[in-house]
């Protein structure tokens, strides 16, 4: 009987040997199984950036909204609607202001890009100059801010076909007993910053950048140039009380805007050029913008070709400036 029991004893200690044994061979592969599941993570991490299979447009459509840089003070292109807030439902960041924040001409164009591509239209507001700086580091994807293309531009930005085109004229203050664009001779003119009507003023012709059949006028002797960071700002400095100086360059269509508003100002006869005005697209974008280009000058060619933007251009401009001056 000892011995049975001696014998039992040793036959459960072996196959409690045996159970320990199995245990490790099954607790091996769970110790291999976290280096199986993050050697394909690693993989996949260090080859996104250079696999060069995204671009700005799939960006875009994949993560549902469009951002579009524009000014929020350049009526009536775009400007912010004060009567509307912004949606919780919207995709936007947060920074960033909502089709229901904004409005104008510019930002009916934008919202017409993204209903064509299927996402939310968002709206960024840098300056300007940062603008047109190019190096846009992707904060944003296009501007739509009736950009003129010139050749300084063209080194750095992308442009697409011209959505519309306008005349660039100078608006005085009505006290300021100027009639003339020649009797701004000796006068302080104002303009936005990096704009080519800061260009046109300095006389910079190269900056400038424009072919010489759209240049229609040159630049009065001696005028010192007063800039602000948009010239809408001129208009509205004026309306204020501003007086070091007597009159601003802008587009045409600001002018008509500041007038309609009641702006103590006037227009003088004759236009200085002629901008074609376009989207445009940084080149130094991480993300190759060409299929995004391509899309949409489909999109404007569109536009133009139904009627919808001659339709927003007599809603807002009071007048088609969708049709090449040469045209």
């Amino acid at each position: 009987m000892k011995k049975l029991l001696t014998l039992a004893s040793l036959l459960v200690l072996a196959s409690l040997a045996l159970a320990a044994c199995g245990g490790a061979a099954t607790e091996a592969p769970a110790t291999e199984a976290p280096e199986a599941t993050e050697a394909p993570a690693d993989a996949e991490a260090t080859e996104a950036p250079v696999s060069g299979e995204a671009d700005l447009l799939s960006t875009i459509l994949d993560r549902g909204y469009i951002l579009v840089s524009t000014d929020p003070n350049y009526e009536p292109q775009s400007f912010l609607n004060t009567e509307s807030s912004r949606p919780s439902d919207t995709k936007c960041p947060g920074d960033a202001l909502t089709t229901a924040e904004m409005q104008g001409f510019d930002v009916d164009v934008a919202i017409a890009i993204g209903d064509a591509l299927g996402v939310e239209t968002c709206f960024a507001t840098p300056s300007w100059d940062v603008v047109t700086a190019g190096s846009w580091s992707d904060k944003w994807d296009i501007s739509v801010g009736s950009m003129t293309v010139t050749t300084d531009r063209l080194e750095i930005l992308d442009f697409s076909i011209p959505y519309y085109y306008t005349p660039a004229v100078i608006a005085v203050a009505a006290d300021s007993g100027v009639t003339s664009i020649d009797g701004l001779s000796g006068q302080a003119v104002c303009a936005g910053t990096a704009t080519t009507y800061e260009f046109w003023l300095n006389n910079d012709i190269a900056g400038l950048g424009l072919p010489e059949a759209s240049i229609y006028a040159t630049v009065p002797a001696d005028v010192t140039v007063v800039p602000l960071e948009t010239d809408q700002e001129c208009a509205q400095s004026i309306a204020s009380g501003r007086k070091d100086f007597v009159g601003y360059v802008t587009s045409e269509t600001v002018v008509d805007a500041n007038l309609a508003a009641g702006m103590p100002v006037v227009k003088l006869e004759g236009a200085v050029y002629s901008e074609d005005l376009a989207a445009a697209f940084d080149k130094s974008s991480s993300l190759d913008t060409t299929s995004f280009r391509a899309k949409v000058d489909e999109i404007f060619a569109a536009m133009h070709a139904d009627g919808t933007l001659t339709a927003l251009s007599n809603e807002w401009l009071g007048s088609d400036l969708t049709i090449a001056p040469n045209q």
